[in-house]
């Protein structure tokens, strides 16, 4: 099945720092109109920070939408314009307070297609050395370093429950026993 959907109109419902909501009144392929919430999103990065040791840096931080806090890979927020991988090594050395000489692009995917256009960029972060952390003031975070197989382990047994988080590491474990090699 294929077809694009024909945009009619566009309301702007909302406009904050993070995202932006729409409401659209878009043509459906088969000529029936049809309203379409769209959660507008510059993007963003995760990041697998790996040491030489096979241990991974996670970072536990509480989310509000969520109510709870999760484990989760670093990531961060991309700036309008800005480099995916710029924006990766910033966020790598704001969170955990380590720079990486070796990058490798695991992937970019969809969030959530059903209503945002969000874009999410994988990266595996390697030949770690240490900085200084410099969390966002609304940042709380505590960052852990476990084996990737531990890591692994808490992915299917449910105690990773964030998208990224779960996609980064899988990906991660296959490029590591060679299974998987990015385009």
């Amino acid at each position: 099945m294929s077809g694009a959907h024909s945009l009619i109109e566009r309301k702007t419902i909302f406009e904050g720092k993070v995202v932006r909501l729409y409401l659209d009144r878009v043509l459906l392929p088969n000529g029936v109109e049809a309203e379409r919430e769209l959660v507008r999103h510059w993007g963003a990065v995760g990041m697998v920070p790996l040491d030489r040791d096979g241990y991974v840096f996670l970072v536990r931080q509480y989310r509000h939408p969520a109510g709870k806090e999760l484990l989760e890979i670093p990531a961060g927020k991309l700036r309008e314009g800005e480099d995916p991988l710029e924006c990766a090594r910033r966020e790598l050395e704001e969170e955990i307070g380590y720079r990486a000489s070796s990058w490798t692009k695991l992937t970019s995917f969809f969030t959530s297609p059903g209503f945002s256009d969000e874009v999410l960029h994988l990266y595996l972060a390697e030949a770690l050395e240490p900085t200084q952390a410099s969390p966002e003031e609304d940042e709380f975070l505590e960052v852990l370093k476990i084996p990737l197989e531990r890591a692994m382990d808490l992915v299917a047994a449910g105690e990773i429950q964030d998208s990224k988080s779960i996609v980064g590491i899988a990906l991660a474990c296959l490029y590591r026993q060679g299974v998987y090699r990015p385009s």
